[in-house]
């Protein structure tokens, strides 16, 4: 089954723990938490003492986003704030020692250990990596803000990421990331990922139990 994963950016800061409590109520899977520098993207976001505050409000798994520059530096704290999955741009290094290091660092902290690319980056980039990655989040926007229009064509590296891994006996969870909505859910599942990155569209619903069933594929009550 497809596990939803509501991004808190699109969240009401002014009520965040309840927004969170409605969206587990709900159903969701997973908390995505989009975490922003303003220098790796051209946006501002939520940083440690949000992740740590709103820590106690949910049992759910904590996906911790970091769209930021030297992400590494920032694997431990981010680790006692309470994240559960960190995943981090493969774009933020061309040294692969590095990339690697990074993935061995967030594992040794009791994380699983995730790489998100852009869309412009190939997926081939990842296949060097995929021994060591728990999550694989493809970008179907250019990270940053909320609200954009996904762009399809990011969605055939999903399965080009899923053959190479099943080729050499390796399952990592594969997530989309970008302009999900009740409109496009039915392409992007076709695409074959595990989890589904939606904000706006869960947050924004009046009955987030239902969009939730619609963007898994379930029949509204089932």
């Amino acid at each position: 089954m497809i596990q939803i994963a509501p991004s808190i950016l699109s969240a009401d800061f002014a009520s965040l723990g309840n927004d969170i409590r409605r969206i587990e109520q709900a159903g969701a899977d997973i908390v995505h938490i989009d975490v922003m520098d303003g220098v790796f993207v051209p946006n501002l976001s939520i940083g440690l003492p949000v992740v740590k505050c709103v820590r106690p409000v949910s049992a759910l798994p904590f996906d911790v986003h970091l769209m930021i520059v030297e992400p590494w530096k920032y694997f431990e704290a981010f680790a006692k704030a309470g994240a559960d999955w960190l995943t981090f741009h493969l774009e933020t290094s061309s040294d692969s020692g590095v990339i690697c290091a990074a993935l061995q660092k967030i594992k040794s902290l009791g994380m699983k250990a995730g790489i998100s690319i852009k869309p412009a980056t190939p997926p081939e980039e990842v296949f060097p990596f995929l021994d060591e990655l728990d999550l694989v989040l493809v970008m179907t926007v250019e990270p940053g803000f909320g609200n954009q229009k996904m762009i399809p064509e990011c969605l055939k590296k999903v399965g080009m990421i899923r053959r190479e891994a099943e080729r050499r006996g390796l399952s990592p969870l594969l997530s989309i990331d970008g302009g999900v909505n009740a409109a496009t859910a039915e392409t992007a599942r076709a695409s074959g990922f595990v989890i589904m990155v939606a904000g706006s569209a869960v947050f924004g619903a009046e009955e987030p139990a239902q969009m939730i069933s619609l963007l898994r594929g379930e029949s509204l009550g089932g």
